[in-house]
Formats: C-alpha cells, structure tokens, sequence
C-alpha cells in the first residue's frame, strides 16, 4: 500500500522520541515498530462522523480504540499514515496489545498507549505543555496562552505589573507569564529559559516558608532580584506548587487585594494541578521521588517534608510494611496500593513506596491518634487481600528530613528482628518499646562476634563441654536466681540445680555472686541460647 512518510525533521522540532522519553514508560508506551524521529506538530481527536483532516505532524487521539473493530482500526491507521500523521493514541487491554502492534506494522504508524491511569484530558494536557515547551510548534497547542496555567499567570501579571511564575514542586516552572512591559530580572529570565528555578542561596529557606505558612509572603529585593511574592498551591493540607509574582509596586507590604487575588490564583491553579498529583508518574510532582530520596538519605535537601505537606514541628511518623513470607502471590505494588488508599481516608498527605519487597510508608505525626492506631485496623483488610500475617513497623517520628533514613533503619531492624524470632515476637505492629530486648540482645550478638575479647571463655568451655550445664544457668538467670523455678522449668529437682551450679563455680571459677559478673554472663547465654 502507499503509505504516508512523515514530515521532515527540521531543527528544534519536537519529535515522537522526544515525546516517549518525556512522558516515561508508566505514563504511555509505544506499540509496533516506530521512526522516533517522526516529528510531532499537534492533537486532535477521532470522529467516527467526520473524516481526517490534513494535519501532517498530528497525534491522533483514539479513546474508543478498543471497541474499534479491527478492520476499520486497520483502515483508520492507513488513512492516519496517509495523511502524514506522526501516532495514534489508544487506551487497550494487555490481551489487545498484539493486535495493535500488528496494526501498527501493516499501516505504518505507530500506536501510543495511554496508561488507565492517565486520563485523555490530562494526556492532552501533557501534550500540549510537551508542544508548548518546543517553540516551533505550527499546532494550536503553540499558544499558550490558551493553556489555563499560561492564562491564569497572564491575568496575575497584569495585576501585579510583573512577570508571574507558576512551580510544581520540583521547582520547575511549569506556566509563565508573557504579558508586555511586565517587570521582569535575570533571575527570573533565566528560570524561564531553562524552565527550572536557577539556583540561589535565598531558595531553601524560602520555599521551606512559603509551603508552610498559610498565607502569602512578600520578599523585598534581594541583590539583583526584584520584589516578590510567593504563596502555596495546595489542596487542601497537600501542597502541589507555589506561584511566583513579581511586584511591580515596590517593596510595600501587601495589600489585602493583593492577597486576595494571588490566593484566588493559587485556588485556580490547585484544581488544574490536582488530577496530575493523583496521577504521581503523570504529574510534575514526584512524591514518591522525595520519600525514596529520605529513605536512602541521600541528596536531602532539607524541604523534603514541607512538600510532602508535613510540618516539622509535629513531626513525620514512617511505617515500614512486610508481607508474610507465606504470600507467593501479592506483589509489593498490590501491598503499597492497599496501604496508599487506606491512609490516605485519613491522611490526605501520606505517601507509599515499594523499596525492596517492603512497603514504606510516610505521614504526618498526630499525638491524638499515634501511627499505631491508624495501622491496627488495617491489618485485617491486609489478611483478607492477601496471605495473613503482614507485619507492620513503627519506628517513631522524625521532626526533620535526614532523620527519615534513620527511622527506615530502625523500621529494618524491627522486622528483621521479628522475623528471626517468630515464635518470641508475638504482636504484629512492631515497636521499639515493644522489641527492646530482641534489639539489645541482637546488638550484643554483634558486639561479641566483632570483639571475641569480652566473651567469658568459662561459658564457652560450659557451651560445648556440658550443655546441661549451660541450660541450668541460663534458667537460673532467667528466674532472677530463684532456684524453685528455674527448677520447675527444667523439670528437675531444685537439689539439681543447686548442684549443678555449685559444680559451675567450682570447675569454671564464675563467681555467680558478684553482679557484673552475672550480668555478662547471662547476657553472654543469653545470645548463644537464642541465636540474636
């Protein structure tokens, strides 16, 4: 057949690659053999009522692709190819996956495929923003000033006479304003141009107090930098961004117009920005990003918590999420969507994470209803989802972003120490309070392996020579010196005992009576007994 040969490529034009690697493969992927290279001019959506119309360059956006029968499919592709468009956008079924591709091979065009996750709206906004940030574009996305975002920073710069600028939280300036004869510095033309905020010494300290106060801050010139004013974009407790406004006034303080109309703005901007944070991949706000990076602890910027809509001052409590090791069939995704929608009924702001085959878990610290009780009712949803017996730690608060690492430390330490002692560690929420001694005991294991020197050889020599021995002093120790008991949990005369430990202190010289002494000895006994 004749097929279509897509536009040629000309300098700084977008193209499908640039696309694919923009969107990231959990947002969409490609289907069929493909030309990266193809450039990508515009969008438009397919009516069964009208034909194609003649838009080389143009995404063809499918929604009912899937209720297509092939053979028309087939035919639509071939007209697509004809008519020079770069792909097809569909939303399919795992099972439909070949048939496209092989759609895809016979026309000549290739399908893109949209997650069930991304909605066509917010794909289409995706697009345009991907088209807008490409300024050759020949498409109508090319405006943008018909972007919402793009609007809403025009309006606000004609109030404030300066240029305006609207961030996710990768501070990455997502809309601008392009109003003429706006107010405008280097630092801001150079945040435009690379589309990210230039470094400054001022930022941390500023974003960390604009996304933590309520209301909007006004900064006076700084150096070279104008008079700003910032407020948060957020949805209710969940910050998504901040808005930027130059203020082209002076360095008076705000007015309460002026508050009123960035405050609009911000409530404008949230409602635009809020299904791309449900969509997490999808979105510019990658707040699974910022919990992995307080977990690995590494490259924390100390803002970390304030994005994630947590205050410092009441602290972040981590919870950390093992399946029984009996489950073969629940993935680690299918725990983290089921910890995910649970928290969040009651804390808007939490954040999970699949790390490993555990699930972290982030959110804010509320001294009337502790971590532990939003934990225990899930459990037995998880019992019923899954395999019983997930073990959940609770490791404690962190009132700042570096102490996050170590709370994911001591949360592996609570379940590794749980599952090495199944049958002593009986509860299923797991505390510090609560496995304090397994802790201590493990600790000790450590020490003694590391520095041979502290061990009592005696004990050993007892260990391997007479292990009647050695399990008589340990219940001795274990009952406080109550030789009537330690008796009864040998199942042996107390006359035994007494013997036996008369024969520890005169062929092994441990004098059982100086304190010290007793406390490493059981202590040595009682790490070797259990295996901490």
């Amino acid at each position: 057949m004749n097929r279509g040969i897509p536009p040629t490529l000309s300098v700084n034009e977008p193209t499908l690659g640039d696309l694919m690697a923009e969107l990231e493969p959990r947002t969409a992927t490609l289907l069929g053999p493909h030309d990266e290279m193809r450039i990508i001019s515009g969008a438009d959506f397919y009516d069964a009522l009208e034909p194609l119309a003649d838009a080389a360059g143009t995404v063809l956006f499918a929604p009912s692709a899937v209720d297509i029968e092939g053979d028309h499919l087939t035919r639509i592709a071939e007209e697509a190819a004809l008519r020079q468009y770069s792909a097809i956008a569909v939303k399919c079924r795992d099972c439909d996956t070949d048939s496209f591709a092989q759609i895809a091979e016979s026309s000549g065009i290739p399908f893109i495929r949209i997650s069930d996750l991304v909605s066509w709206r917010l794909f289409d906004a995706l697009l345009a923003q991907f088209l807008g940030e490409h300024g050759d574009s020949a498409d109508a996305h090319r405006d943008r000033g018909a972007e919402p975002l793009f609007s809403l920073a025009n309006e606000l710069a004609g109030f404030f006479g300066g240029s305006v600028a609207i961030e996710d939280l990768g501070r990455r300036i997502i809309a601008y304003s392009s109003v003429p004869d706006q107010l405008i510095d280097n630092l801001r033309t150079q945040g435009i141009l690379t589309r990210h905020v230039p470094e400054s010494p001022f930022n941390d300290d500023q974003y960390r107090t604009v996304l933590r106060t309520e209301n909007p801050i006004k900064y006076p010139r700084l150096e070279d930098e104008e008079p700003r004013v910032a407020c948060a974009i957020r949805a209710g407790a969940l910050p998504l961004g901040t808005i930027w406004a130059i203020d082209a006034s002076g360095e008076a303080p705000l007015t309460r117009l002026q508050e009123e109309r960035i405050r609009a703005a911000a409530s404008v901007a949230a409602a635009y920005m809020l299904d791309d944070i449900r969509m997490r991949k999808a979105t510019q706000v990658p707040r699974e990003n910022r919990l992995r990076t307080l977990l690995d602890g590494h490259e924390v910027l100390g803002v970390e918590l304030a994005e994630l809509g947590i205050s410092e001052e009441r602290g972040a409590a981590l919870l950390a999420f093992s399946p029984a090791e009996s489950d073969h069939h629940a993935t680690p995704s299918q725990l983290r969507s089921t910890v995910q929608r649970h928290l969040a009924v009651h804390r808007p702001e939490a954040v999970a994470v699949v790390r490993g085959a555990r699930v972290y878990a982030l959110i804010a610290n509320d001294p009337s209803r502790p971590a532990t009780g939003l934990v225990e009712p899930l459990l037995p949803i998880l019992d019923r989802l899954m395999s019983p017996g997930t073990l959940v730690a609770v490791p404690g608060v962190a009132n700042r972003p570096a102490e996050v690492s170590q709370l994911c430390e001591l949360a592996d330490r609570l379940l590794n120490t749980a599952l090495s002692h199944p049958s002593a560690v009986a509860q299923r929420v797991l505390t510090v309070e609560a496995l304090r001694p397994f802790l201590m005991f493990e600790r000790a294991a450590a020490m003694f392996a590391s520095e041979p020197e502290l061990r009592l050889p005696e004990l050993d020599r007892i260990w391997e020579g007479d292990p009647r021995l050695a399990e008589t002093l340990l219940e001795w120790c274990n009952s406080s010196g109550n030789v009537a008991q330690a008796a009864r949990r040998l199942t042996v005369h107390e006359n035994t005992v007494r013997y036996r430990l008369r024969q520890i202190q005169e062929e092994c010289g441990i004098d059982l009576f100086d304190p010290d002494t007793l406390l490493t000895t059981w202590l040595q006994l009682r790490v070797q007994a259990h295996g901490a």
